[in-house]
Parts: C-alpha cells; sequence; structure tokens
C-alpha cells in the first residue's frame, strides 16, 4: 500500500505538470496574439517555475533503491584530532538536524556519548520522512575539516575528522535473522538529561553483533527493555543495509568507510581557513558558503553524488 500510494503520489504529480505545461503555453499564444504582453509574461513566469518543479520531479526519480523510501539512522563517530575531532562530529551531528528540520524530516536523537571537554564521540539519529535514506545514504564517508582551532591558545590551523555511517530503517516485514548466541549485550548509564530514573539506572543499552563487528546502542528510552527493542531494531537494519550493500557489489567501500577515519578516507572537505570552501571529492562539486552547508544547506551535494551513483549504475549494467 505504501508503494501504490508512492506511485499515485508520483503519476498525479506529472499530470500537474502537464496540465500547468499546456496553461502556460495557452497564455503565451493568448498574449501573443492580442499582443498583451502581461499576458505572455505571466506565462514564460509560469514556464520557469515549472522547469524548477520537473527538475525536483526528475531528482526523485533517482531515489529507486530498495531501501530509498525508508526512514534513516545516521550515525556520526568523531576521528583524528582528540577534542578538535569531537567538537566536529557534534557539528555535523547539528548540520545534519538542521538539514532534517528543512526538509520537513521528523529527527530523533537516538544516542549520544559526550566527548572529553567538548563536542561529541558518538551519535545516532533517526529521521522520519518520505525517501530520507535515498538522500542521506550519500553522505556516507569520512569528513574533513581544517579550521582555526578555538582550542587552541596559539590559533594554529588543525585538520580533523570524523565518519558519518548511514542506514536504512527496516520495516517489521523484512525478515534479518539474528541469533542470541552471535550478540553481546552490554549495559549502562544513559547521559545527560533525562530525568532522575535515566541517571540513576543503568538503562542505556549497546548491542555488538559479533559476526560482523557492527555495534548499535539506544539511551533514549526509560526503561532498559525499550532501549534494547530499540537497539535491536536499528541493529537489524544495519544487517540489511550490508546486504543491500552486498547486492550492490559495494561491500569493500562499506569496508573503506568502516577503517581508519583520517586521512585518505575523507569523501568531502570543510575548509574554514585561509579561505572558504566546502568540496566534495567525489563529484568536485565546490562552494564558497561554508556558513550555509554547515546550517544544513546539503542539496547540491546530495544531488550530484546520487546521479553519479545511478550513472555508475548504469554503466556497469550496460
Amino acid at each position: 500500500m505504501r508503494e501504490k500510494s508512492k506511485l499515485e503520489e508520483n503519476i498525479k504529480g506529472i499530470r500537474a505538470l502537464e496540465n500547468e505545461l499546456n496553461d502556460a503555453l495557452t497564455l503565451i499564444e493568448l498574449g501573443e496574439a492580442e499582443n498583451d504582453v502581461t499576458t505572455a509574461a505571466e506565462g514564460e513566469a509560469m514556464l520557469r517555475a515549472l522547469q524548477i518543479a520537473a527538475s525536483r520531479r526528475e531528482l526523485q526519480t533517482l531515489l529507486s533503491g530498495e531501501a530509498d523510501g525508508n526512514d534513516a539512522y545516521i550515525e556520526v563517530n568523531s576521528g583524528a584530532g582528540g577534542t578538535e575531532a569531537q567538537d566536529w562530529a557534534e557539528m555535523l551531528q547539528r548540520m545534519y538536524l538542521r538539514w532534517g528540520e528543512k526538509h520537513g524530516y521528523k529527527v530523533t536523537l537516538l544516542d549520544q556519548v559526550e566527548g572529553d571537554g567538548a563536542g561529541i564521540k558518538s551519535a545516532t539519529l533517526e529521521f522520519v520522512g518520505p525517501d530520507a535514506y535515498g538522500w542521506l545514504k550519500t553522505e556516507a564517508g569520512v569528513h574533513r575539516l581544517v579550521r582555526v582551532s578555538p582550542f587552541d591558545s596559539n590559533a594554529r590551523r588543525h585538520t580533523s575528522f570524523a565518519a558519518v555511517l548511514v542506514s536504512p530503517v527496516i520495516e517489521d516485514d523484512i525478515e534479518v535473522v539474528v541469533e542470541d548466541k552471535d550478540l553481546r549485550v552490554d549495559t549502562y548509564r544513559a547521559q545527560g538529561a533525562g530525568g532522575q530514573h535515566v541517571n540513576k539506572t543503568d538503562s542505556a543499552v549497546r548491542i555488538t553483533h559479533m559476526p560482523t563487528g557492527v555495534v548499535v546502542a539506544c539511551q533514549q528510552e526509560r526503561s532498559q527493555i525499550q532501549n534494547r527493542a530499540k537497539a535491536m531494531k536499528m541493529l537489524r537494519a544495519r544487517l540489511y543495509e550490508l546486504e543491500l550493500k552486498k547486492r550492490e557489489e559495494n561491500l569493500a567501500s562499506y569496508q573503506n568507510e568502516k577503517t581508519e577515519i583520517g586521512w585518505g578516507r575523507q569523501i568531502r572537505s570543510y575548509v574554514l581557513q585561509p579561505y572558504q570552501m566546502v568540496k566534495d571529492l567525489r563529484t568536485q562539486v565546490e562552494t564558497s558558503d561554508t556558513a550555509g552547508v554547515l546550517d544544513g544547506d546539503l542539496d547540491q551535494f546530495m544531488e550530484a553524488a546520487l546521479a553519479q551513483r545511478v550513472g555508475e549504475k548504469n554503466i556497469s549494467q550496460g
């Protein structure tokens, strides 16, 4: 039913574009026939708006992967750089929160490990909304920051790294077999605000899947049972995402993303000093609006990376 609704919505959108195109052309023809500049200009304005709408619709057709329409989990982990990297990881977390807010997604913080003095060591966010995984999957990889350190009294430039992992939230009707003997379950006290109950009991849960090394954690809920259930759902999503990678024959690149978070692994560079530039190293898309990007303006990078993936897939199939 969900797929049926999505297809019906797409068909309805395309037919609406066709109708608006005919209306715009009719206005232009009437304006030219009656020498009415205002009417012709109105039709031309409609055409320009239609061009933008058609481009958006075209981008949506790129979201054709098996799980692209699903909700998504994003995991941010700080890498090389100590306090600098932990602060950078928190900046990335905020960037994705802002992106989600701008696109109308419901974003929930599921787990967060505070940094040593500043920033975060890791965080897991859940994005709920149409095509969340389809867009966010292009963000998986290592992100590199170059800036003058706010933690360095000598105001020297520092380079920091953080890794982003993205998994689809899978539906309950998709079977992912997880055996208890393959799991290591640890409990600990939740960090940060959450009420007296959360802080006094070991309600947070961390689950390690031994065969794959996948680790998930949740401290959002007030009870250990609820956190374990949420963590198991996240684990199933991560294992399902691994299977998707195998099907797409991209398991090797996924393993690279999980290796050392440092030099030579980055997908995007964010340079704040000595100049302002954000550049995606896969697509070569770049912008000097670093403040906008860090405030969630990521669409140009996502669109280019998505189009590149689809192009490479078509070439390999051909």
